[in-house]
């Protein structure tokens, strides 16, 4: 991943779109993730955490329309979604943006419009984007450097070991939404344990201590359970402006969409 780009995910199943679409997304400077098949990419999404989805309609198992119904059911209601795909019928394309889709585009591809349809998107919901992968990032009483690894808050330093910063950098940088615990293990200790090992409870506990991360501090530390944590940044005093920074237009949004039509288990 390039250290300032965001992950992307992509639900495409013709090859040659995929590398296109792939090539396009890794020059705007983003990492891509490309999935072939609607099943394929609810397992993962299970799982990671992507910054932008780009699905496909018409592709095998679970259907691209089908994958959006469930990631505006399960996941967090910011993460953006954009379609690229052949169907140009108005109901189809009203219909995606009706089941919460972000923005749709038309195939055939066009690379300069979709790169800059991309940065658009990503620019008016996630206006920190600039600052996630800098030297220094700040959400409001709280620092994290780099290059130091030394983090701060109220502009003192608070003592963290490694693996300690890394996970409070990592929930700060998702600030507002649920991080997997398998996404945890992965970013953080390379897939040393099991997701569902007490490490992760225990280092979380650790960096909420030593950091403060409750109400007072404007931050709380909310576990999910058996998926993972959410960092929230809560809407008072010093958090307002961290707030800001992290929460994508239509944070507020809640949309009721039908189920997937097979049993969440066939996904786990």
């Amino acid at each position: 991943m390039t250290n300032t780009g965001l992950r992307v995910a992509s639900l495409e199943n013709d090859s040659a779109q995929a590398a296109m679409i792939r090539a396009i997304v890794n020059g705007a400077g983003h990492e891509c993730v490309t999935f072939t098949d609607g099943r394929r990419m609810l397992l993962t999404l299970r799982k990671v955490t992507f910054d932008l989805l780009l699905l496909d309609w018409d592709v095998p198992q679970v259907s691209g329309l089908e994958v959006l119904h469930w990631v505006r059911t399960h996941l967090d209601p910011r993460v953006p979604v954009m379609f690229v795909a052949r169907r140009q019928a108005e109901a189809d394309i009203v219909a995606a943006l009706a089941a919460g889709a972000d923005d749709y585009m038309v195939k055939p591809i066009r690379p300069v419009e979709l790169s800059a349809r991309i940065q658009a998107l990503l620019r008016r919901v996630y206006p920190d984007t600039r600052q996630r992968y800098d030297d220094r990032l700040t959400w409001g009483r709280y620092a994290f450097d780099i290059v130091t690894h030394h983090a701060t808050r109220d502009g003192a330093v608070v003592p963290l070991t490694p693996k300690e910063f890394e996970l409070a950098l990592l929930m700060f940088r998702h600030a507002n939404r649920v991080v997997p615990r398998e996404h945890m293990v992965t970013a953080v200790w390379g897939r040393e344990f099991s997701p569902m090992s007490r490490t992760i409870d225990t280092h979380i506990s650790r960096v909420r201590n030593k950091l403060g991360l409750w109400d007072e501090n404007g931050v709380r530390v909310v576990p999910v359970y058996t998926y993972g944590y959410r960092l929230e940044l809560l809407d008072d005093g010093s958090a307002r402006d961290a707030a800001a920074q992290v929460a994508p237009a239509g944070a507020g949004r809640k949309k009721r969409h039908p189920k997937v039509p097979f049993p969440e288990q066939q996904i786990e």
